[in-house]
C-alpha cells in the first residue's frame, strides 16, 4: 500500500510541476530565486522533449505502481485518475513539442516584457 500511495504523490507532484512551469513566470518576475528555477526546469523541459526523454517524475512513478503490483489496473482515487490522464495525454511526440516551445516562449515573452507604469 506504501507504493501506491507513494505514486499517488509522485503523480500530484508531477501536476504541480506542470502548472509552475505554465505559470511559474508570475512568480519569477518578483522573486529572483523563482525565476532561475523556474527558468532553469523550462530548459529542462525543452530538452527533454527535443531528445525524446521521459520525465525522471514518470519513471518514478512507474517504478513506485510496479513495486505495488505490477498486474493490478487502475483503481483508487478519482482525482489521481484525471490528473493522470492531463498529465500523461496521449497526444503525439510533435504536438507535445509545439505546446512545450509555446511554454517557452509565453514565458520568456512575460519574463522580457517592458513594465508599464
Amino acid at each position: 500500500m506504501p507504493y501506491k500511495i507513494l505514486a499517488d504523490i509522485v503523480v500530484l507532484i508531477h501536476f504541480l510541476w506542470i502548472v509552475f512551469l505554465i505559470f511559474g513566470a508570475f512568480l519569477g518576475v518578483k522573486y529572483k530565486g523563482i525565476k532561475i528555477f523556474h527558468i532553469s526546469g523550462l530548459i529542462f523541459a525543452f530538452v527533454i522533449q527535443i531528445l525524446d526523454w521521459y520525465c525522471p517524475l514518470t519513471h518514478l512513478e512507474v517504478w513506485l505502481r510496479s513495486k505495488h503490483n505490477p498486474a493490478l489496473s487502475y483503481t483508487g482515487s478519482f482525482i489521481i485518475h484525471y490528473v493522470e490522464k492531463v498529465i500523461y495525454i496521449e497526444a503525439s511526440r510533435y504536438l507535445i513539442l509545439i505546446l512545450t516551445l509555446f511554454i517557452c516562449a509565453f514565458n520568456m515573452w512575460f519574463y522580457l516584457r517592458k513594465k508599464r507604469l
